[in-house]
């Protein structure tokens, strides 16, 4: 039986050595596919075949597919070794290479967009196949398209300018060490491990650890504070001020095929129903035997009788692979992850903090980064992390265009993943463990559902904020009073939390990202639910949502199974379960 042993991943089916001639033959291959690309600019006209204009998307395939491997290599060498002079020169330099391949193909995109009439693009969108909702979606994407000289100019600035503030964000972060005081001794932690002192069943390490690494951020928050506030400027000045786009939020909107309409809906939800998690804190207090909550004991554990249980990276992954093979064996392409060394998940200096899933080619199994420190909440990180590979293999007969879900259907297959797990989990476990397990699961929900939903909120207002003038000061108080509006009076919160929003990576690298969160969790409840109701039946929907990839708008998508995400009611029947799940907690007590 194959033991399951955490390590570095595999990139050799990517590339071997980028210093090698034959990697150096990869980017030649690349450039010989563009020029032949380029030579069918003079034969574009409204009247193209469209088996010729299919044999353009083919290629326009090739190429994307080419520049992944590549650019998937430098980016996944950088996220092992932060601290890499050579990984980061080698992103710099597939960065660029990226930029230069998307100005010489631009005239396509462009032609596409804005020179072919509506009668013509129909009928070649009717012979598209899985390819007619993106080539749609590149026609609605037109009236936010600039000349093809301008969009040359932002993709080539972009290298050295977002995306070089960006890395240096990384940089700067990622080379930080923590000294902590911990029962009178010093230790010298990575952030991933003094996030899991954030759960600790010890209060003064709880507030140690986070004024450990707020206090770090707080010594650079000059810095962190420029970088933040010119990525917004540049957000706006290109996104508003030379695209057009209504909103800073509608950038991000229209970037993930999801109507406008529908994210107000789930952000209005979310913050009315607030009160849900609110009453939870105070309920947690309780448990914990305090008066309330500070923000401190946020994730304390809720009971201290039994000792919280570490689990073996190999357990871990036998426990996952079972819950997603239980709901069907279909799923177990999870397992190529592992077979094929595409995870890396031992905790180093200098590695990316956190997770993700990285799919480069619908050919190759998806790579997952994770920390393993044997805490339960990893064995949940490795659930989500291994749903968004599962998601990406049931999608793998799409092409590279359309492989990858809209980020707000992106988080459901992670989240479906672990509510499997939680699932197998509780049916094996005393009742003592299950309010333990229970306790961590609505601590998760709060941080994946609410929590998400309030950052975004805070980024509507920031944005704002930043575009008419501000200090990082200012801006620290912004974000205090959306903790205060989260929290209301069930958690004493303290100053040193309003530099919160400069640890959050994904206000650096993906604005407005976070609402995806909340959107794929509460889908994934709703989804969840219909499986306990419907069982095996279920179980074709479920795995034709995820085969969908990026294929389709998500409001068309999830119609087709009598999901209308446009309407409040939707959104709140996703927090109807946690406010169920609030009260079962209450009942084990």
């Amino acid at each position: 039986m194959q033991r399951f042993e955490t390590g570095k991943w595999d990139l050799s089916c990517l590339a071997k050595n980028p210093n090698s001639t034959q990697f150096a033959q990869k980017i030649q291959n690349i450039e010989k596919n563009v020029k032949q690309f380029e030579k069918i600019k003079p034969s574009l006209n409204p009247n193209i075949q469209s088996k010729k204009f299919q044999n353009i998307l083919h290629s326009l395939e090739e190429i994307s597919e080419k520049i992944s491997m590549v650019a998937g290599y430098a980016h996944l060498s950088y996220a092992a070794n932060t601290q890499s002079d050579e990984a980061t020169s080698l992103v710099t330099k597939m960065t660029k290479l990226a930029a230069d391949i998307e100005n010489r193909t631009l005239f396509f995109d462009l032609w596409w967009k804005k020179k072919i009439d509506e009668k013509n693009a129909n009928r070649l969108i009717k012979d598209a196949g899985q390819l007619a909702n993106y080539l749609q979606y590149k026609r609605l994407m037109a009236k936010y398209s600039l000349s093809e000289p301008e969009e040359r100019i932002i993709n080539t600035l972009d290298v050295t300018g977002i995306s070089a503030l960006v890395k240096l964000y990384d940089k700067i972060t990622n080379a930080f060490e923590y000294v902590v005081n911990i029962d009178g001794k010093k230790r010298r932690l990575t952030r991933e491990e003094l996030a899991g002192l954030v759960r600790s069943s010890k209060p003064k390490t709880r507030e140690a650890a986070y004024k450990t690494l707020l206090g770090k951020y707080f010594d650079n928050k000059g810095v962190l504070g420029e970088i933040y506030q010119n990525i917004v400027l540049n957000w706006k000045d290109e996104g508003i001020e030379i695209r057009g786009f209504s909103s800073p939020i509608s950038i991000r909107n229209i970037g993930n095929d999801v109507n406008d309409k529908t994210i107000d809906s789930l952000l209005d939800v979310c913050r009315k129903n607030a009160s849900i998690f609110q009453k939870f804190f105070l309920q947690k207090a309780k448990l914990l035997g305090l008066k309330k909550l500070r923000r401190y004991d946020l994730y304390a554990p809720v009971t201290s009788k039994i000792k919280e249980k570490n689990y073996s990276y190999d357990k871990s992954v036998r426990l996952v692979l079972d819950s997603l093979e239980k709901f069907s064996p279909k799923l177990d392409f999870a397992k190529d992850v592992f077979v094929k060394k595409h995870i890396d998940s031992e905790i180093r200096l200098g590695k990316r903090d956190g997770a993700f899933c990285s799919t480069i080619s619908p050919k190759i199994a998806p790579y997952v980064l994770v920390n393993f420190t044997g805490k339960i909440r990893d064995v949940f990180t490795l659930a989500h992390e291994l749903g968004h590979a599962v998601h990406s293999k049931a999608a793998s007969d799409k092409s590279i265009l359309v492989l990858e879900a809209p980020l707000p259907l992106a988080e459901t297959a992670s989240t479906f993943s672990e509510l499997l797990l939680y699932d197998n989990l509780s049916n094996a476990i005393s009742d003592e463990e299950k309010r333990l397990l229970l306790a961590e699961k609505i601590d998760d929900l709060y941080a994946t559902i609410l929590r998400q939903a309030f950052f975004t909120l805070f980024e509507t207002k920031i944005h704002k904020q930043i575009s008419e003038g501000t200090i990082v000061d200012e801006i620290s108080k912004t974000y205090l009073q959306n903790l205060k509006e989260q929290f209301g009076s069930s958690v004493s919160l303290t100053e040193d939390f309003s530099l919160e929003w400069s640890c959050i990576p994904h206000f650096y690298h993906t604005p407005f990202y976070c609402y995806a969160y909340s959107f794929g969790n509460l889908l994934a409840l709703s989804l969840f639910q219909r499986y306990k109701i419907e069982g095996k039946d279920f179980v074709p929907i479920y795995l034709r949502i995820l085969g969908a990839g990026g294929s389709q708008k998500p409001e068309s998508l999830l119609a087709e199974y009598g999901l209308d995400i446009s309407s409040g009611k939707f959104w709140q029947d996703g927090l109807d379960y946690v406010k169920n799940q609030v009260k079962t907690l209450a009942s084990l007590n």
